[in-house]
């Protein structure tokens, strides 16, 4: 046997085996996910699905893949933009961009007033304090 004489075959050959079921597995994630994930299908039209994957799972999977690939790079597209604006909400509630301008905003404001005499030191510190404690 041409494996038996030469060694790196042998593991060039199991590494490609490990790489083939790592590639295996992250499919089958995959489908699950999506079918979990759908709202345009029933619960009976999943449980249909998920039995169809487990009772013959390369053609499940392979059939899924092919029946519903247009869906899962839709629902796959608006999750990620939805992930997207929540994370660019939150960068701005935090950068002090939504809205008020942030506590930084708020204490530019005050010394503004202050240097245009329209509130005290005293007010201005009273502003300062509220802004840092939020």
């Amino acid at each position: 046997m041409l494996a038996a004489t030469y060694p790196f075959l042998e593991v060039f050959w199991t590494m490609l085996i490990f790489f083939a079921f790592v590639v295996w597995l992250w499919l089958l994630f995959t489908v699950f996910a999506d079918v979990f994930r759908r709202r345009d299908a029933s619960g009976w039209v999943k449980v249909l699905w998920c039995a169809f994957i487990i009772i013959l799972p390369f053609l499940g999977v392979f059939v899924y893949i092919i029946a519903e690939h247009s869906g899962m790079t839709e629902r796959t597209i608006e999750r990620q933009q939805a992930a997207q604006a929540e994370l660019d909400t939150y960068i701005k509630s935090v950068a002090g961009q939504g809205g008020d301008g942030g506590a930084a905003g708020e204490i530019a404001k005050a010394k503004q007033l202050m240097d245009t005499g329209s509130i005290t030191q005293a007010e201005f510190d009273e502003i300062k304090r509220h802004a840092l404690a939020h």
